[in-house]
């Protein structure tokens, strides 16, 4: 269930058999001449909005604005601190956990949210307030994306996330700049410099904000991804589902 599509007694009556909380969390940011602004956080909608049927998952609205500063050059790059968006996920989280629901996976679309995210779900988890679990959608594929382009990891508007825009949202692909975007493409993410990490902004390393090759995503290759991310998540949910609450949180002083 959607927890924004109900009303405060239909919700109430439906948490009953709810488990496990999903919030989508993603970026407004820079994807290169070809992908849309929203991609981070359409795909974790789109992953999440797949399970949501579930009685025993209750989906709440996505964040959309990430930990994103790294992008501001490139126009329409929207960004918060890490430490507001690991406040608001907490506060998120911890606002279900009074309902009742305890449990929660934090379904993530955006490498840049990854610390902040966890910095959270240790926090409430410390607090004995709620379990959640970091999970960014392409955590788990298995060498998914090797065998279908070759090469194993996830750039930046690159063939991965090119493929899964194309299955979830292909009218907001510009295909016309798949080319534009690979051209000014990085090989590889970040800048080194005698083993010094220097490239503090992809603008650092990449012209036209992609790194990775854009050209070679496909819808195809995009279906088997998603299905692939939505499989990994729905057995999180079993798991989590199953487990008691109690022997989700820290162990005591040894």
């Amino acid at each position: 269930m959607h927890l924004a599509r109900h009303t405060t007694t239909t919700l109430g009556d439906s948490l009953d058999s709810a488990e496990v909380a999903l919030l989508p969390t993603g970026s407004v940011e820079q994807h290169g001449p070809a992908l849309p602004l929203g991609t981070d956080f359409m795909a974790a909608e789109a992953v999440a909005d797949a399970v949501a049927d579930r009685d025993d998952v209750v989906c709440l609205p996505t964040l959309p604005v990430g930990v994103s500063e790294h992008h501001r050059q490139f126009d329409g790059t929207l960004w918060t601190d890490p430490e507001t968006f690991e406040d608001y996920v907490s506060d998120v989280l911890s606002s279900m956990a009074s309902h009742g629901v305890r449990k929660a996976v934090i379904v993530n679309g955006h490498g840049g949210n990854t610390d902040a995210i966890t910095r959270a779900a240790r926090r409430l988890r410390r607090n004995e307030t709620a379990f959640a679990a970091p999970w960014n959608w392409w955590s788990n594929l298995e060498g998914l994306d090797a065998e279908l382009f070759g090469q194993a990891g996830i750039g930046h508007a690159d063939e991965v996330e090119t493929s899964m825009v194309m299955h979830i949202q292909g009218d907001l692909v510009r295909e016309e700049n798949l080319e534009e975007a690979e051209d000014g493409a990085a090989d590889s993410w970040g800048k080194s410099v005698h083993g010094a990490n220097v490239g503090f902004d992809t603008a650092d390393f990449s012209e036209s904000g992609a790194v990775g090759h854009p050209t070679s995503g496909s819808p195809g290759a995009g279906k088997q991804l998603f299905e692939k991310a939505t499989d990994e998540l729905d057995a999180l949910v079993d798991w989590l589902s199953e487990t008691q609450f109690e022997a989700l949180l820290p162990e005591g002083h040894r």
